[in-house]
């Protein structure tokens, strides 16, 4: 580079200064050509080739670089210029093949219709609602509650798994159980366990999937609930927060929702098809705020209060939320003595609470401080049960509108706690 001569180094700043003059560059090519650096020739040429690809100049001088012949550089004729046609509608010239140009032009240009026929009614078809395949859950998986187990195996799942002695004693392989009780102590996973022990399919519905803005769209949308399940027999569908599902009718000021609520009547009772293999599974935690006609024989007629989570249900509960974190010597029977009372959520609150103070003090001293029963204990002492608010409510219900001895079970319970 410092052998070059002043003109070439004037060039070049030249050429930096306008790089796309394309004779400027080109006359720094030629000089460079002329000086015996023939690469750095050709690699201006080829730039210049980029601004102007048809020069003529830059190709013979690109010719010349690399020592090959000048490719001659001749110019195709202009088409005639000839006037547009009006543009008309006719017919197609006779004997061509349209079928042919769809074939042609079929991967680039999609279908102006919709498909027709057995393609549209697949879809139609199509179940509009997730329904989950049999899952692996079963009630051994559902730690403690065995009273609960028990009632459930009397009431419910002994008929349905023998199926000689239910055909004796006329039992229909349907039913409806109705699970009530506080928040967060485990209604949707016993659903998920009946499902399991029955083998049956599992579909969770809420007021979400059904009520619809549109006029019989929420009836439409519960007879295809109900369809699809019967589809799927054996089915469980769970119907979550039947309290907002099934409200009571006279108290609903929303014609939607009272629609819905007759529908729902209808496909329990199985008028419009055959229940055979569909059981019904509901959850509240206000069975009071359930219309009543859902709960009459041959529905939901079957209740089970499902309680906040005994000795062995809280240790299993407490050993599940801790089994991933760093612990050190925790006392889980004195954390399970200080805990009753708290439902399955409450108790994941605590081992959230004490774990986030131990990372805190861990990062405040800069040194891994493992969980422990001290501070677990006093996450437990900052948290108090959300189910205290709910037996406040529900004591009340017990007491003085037990039509029918239906909450005897929650007055048996409130009188072994002493709370009545």
């Amino acid at each position: 580079m410092s052998d070059e001569s002043p003109l070439i180094r004037s060039l070049r700043t030249a050429v930096a200064a306008v790089p796309d003059d394309v004779p400027l560059r080109l006359h720094l090519a030629e000089l460079l050509l002329d000086a015996g650096q023939g690469d750095a020739a050709v690699g201006e040429a080829a730039v210049a080739l980029t601004h102007a690809p048809g020069d003529p100049q830059a190709r013979a001088l690109m010719a010349r670089a690399v020592g090959g012949p000048v490719a001659p550089v001749t110019q195709a004729p202009e088409p005639p210029v000839t006037q547009a046609p009006e543009p008309s509608v006719t017919q197609p010239p006779a004997g061509f093949d349209w079928r042919a140009a769809e074939q042609e032009v079929g991967d680039a240009v999609p279908p102006r219709f919709a498909a027709t026929g057995d393609t549209a009614e697949a879809v139609a078809d199509a179940p509009a609602y997730d329904i989950e395949a049999p899952g692996r859950i079963r009630l051994a998986d559902v730690g403690g509650m065995q009273e609960v187990k028990d009632r459930l195996e009397a009431a419910f799942l002994a008929p349905m798994r023998n199926p000689e002695l239910r055909r004796l004693f006329g039992k229909s392989l349907r039913g409806g159980l109705l699970l009530y009780g506080p928040p967060g102590c485990g209604k949707t996973f016993i659903a998920r366990a009946i499902a399991g022990e029955l083998g049956a399919s599992f579909m969770s519905v809420s007021l979400s999937d059904v009520l619809d803005m549109y006029v019989g769209q929420s009836e439409k949308n519960v007879h295809e609930v109900f369809r699809a399940a019967r589809a799927k027999a054996p089915c469980v569908v769970f119907l979550d927060e039947l309290d907002a599902l099934g409200a009571k009718r006279s108290r609903s000021h929303h014609s939607g929702l009272r629609n819905a609520v007759n529908q729902l009547l209808v496909e329990l009772d199985g008028a419009d098809g055959d229940n055979e293999g569909v059981f019904v599974l509901a959850a509240t935690n206000v069975p009071w705020d359930v219309d009543l006609a859902l709960r009459r024989p041959g529905r939901l007629d079957r209740t089970l209060l499902v309680l906040p989570p005994d000795e062995a249900a809280r240790e299993a509960i407490l050993r599940y939320h801790l089994r991933e974190r760093p612990i050190d010597s925790v006392d889980l029977g004195r954390l399970v003595n200080v805990t009753d009372g708290f439902s399955g959520a409450d108790l994941a609150h605590v081992c959230d609470t004490a774990s986030e103070t131990a990372l805190m003090d861990s990062a405040r001293t800069g040194t891994v401080r493992m969980i422990n029963t001290k501070g677990l204990l006093g996450a437990v002492r900052q948290i108090k049960p959300s189910t205290e608010a709910w037996f406040a409510s529900a004591r009340n219900v017990a007491m003085f509108a037990n039509d029918g001895g239906t909450y005897d079970d929650l007055l048996a319970h409130l009188k072994r706690k002493r709370k009545l």
